[in-house]
């Protein structure tokens, strides 16, 4: 029987964790590293092997992951005399599920097949609580074997994968799904806000659009975070924020506009200065509440009859 392939995972933090634990469970020998040693530990007690540093995580390992938070970080790792790619052994798979701008993970590919390392681009559709659940969607790009041969670790952590072709599709998929999230967001904000600004009763009108014909998995997750008014961090506002730059630089790049995404950022910026920074980006709802004169708090349905 083949021995399964050394691992080296980048990034513990609340997506990397429960994604790299499926990975443990499923027996595969994992060396993790992050800046945070806290973090590391939380991957070490499952079983994975400590590394000090990302080039002692990657030598020697067959499959590279990363799980960072933006273009920063990602050149930090990728790139430099003790980053992944200048460390990795040739013929390795280096697998990033950050969300990234396209340009940066056009420049990372060109320095990857330089090293004769296979650069798929991995970004994950679902927040941490769905990686917790293995209830997430990976979408990949990059060369066609190296996804084959890593697919089965990859099924260990997902519930669906998509492969959508040789070089940056997968980084424009997801800008093009979370555009969506954000357009629906904001649309359900405003939507809540009229509702509760006609007298409708908070819990029967969240029912009723869950029961309803625009009722997606999406939308009937947060739906059943509003009825209690539970705004704990999914995603948080500063990385929404963030993506919604990569949409609009991406629509730049590739000579178009996106009117409603840059109303939607200009709009949320309040996420930040009107106090809601440590909340989930749902929480425009209550800065939509909020500059409509309503009170943002937890509702009770007896004193909306």
């Amino acid at each position: 029987m083949a021995s399964l392939p050394r691992i080296g995972w980048i990034g513990a933090g609340r997506m990397g964790v429960p994604m790299a634990g499926f990975i443990l469970k499923a027996g595969y020998p994992l060396s993790v590293f992050s800046r945070s040693a806290a973090s590391r530990q939380k991957l070490v007690a499952q079983g994975a092997s400590e590394a000090l540093s990302t080039s002692e995580c990657v030598r020697g390992a067959e499959v590279i992951f990363a799980a960072v938070t933006d273009d920063a970080a990602l050149r930090e790792v990728a790139l430099g005399l003790r980053g992944v790619l200048a460390n990795a052994r040739p013929g390795a798979i280096f697998a990033d599920t950050s969300t990234v701008s396209p340009q940066v993970s056009a420049e990372i590919g060109r320095e990857a097949a330089a090293r004769a390392v296979s650069y798929l681009r991995m970004p994950i559709s679902g927040n941490a609580a769905s990686a917790r659940s293995r209830d997430i969607t990976v979408l990949v790009s990059g060369p066609e074997a190296a996804w084959h041969s890593v697919k089965p670790i990859v099924e260990t952590f997902s519930k669906a994968q998509a492969y959508l072709g040789g070089a940056e599709q997968a980084r424009y998929m997801k800008l093009v799904i979370n555009a969506v999230v954000v357009s629906t967001a904001q649309a359900m904000a405003e939507a809540l806000t009229l509702g509760r600004k006609a007298g409708l009763e908070w819990n029967l009108m969240l029912d009723t659009i869950a029961g309803s014909t625009i009722a997606s998995p999406w939308l009937k997750v947060k739906i059943a975070l509003l009825k209690p008014r539970d705004f704990t961090p999914t995603m948080s506002p500063q990385l929404i924020l963030k993506d919604m730059d990569l949409m609009l630089a991406a629509a730049a790049a590739n000579d178009m506009s996106m009117p409603l995404t840059a109303l939607t950022r200009e709009l949320w910026q309040g996420l930040l200065t009107e106090g809601y920074e440590k909340e989930d980006y749902m929480a425009a709802v209550k800065l939509a509440e909020k500059r409509s004169g309503l009170p943002t708090g937890r509702i009770d349905a007896r004193e909306e009859k």
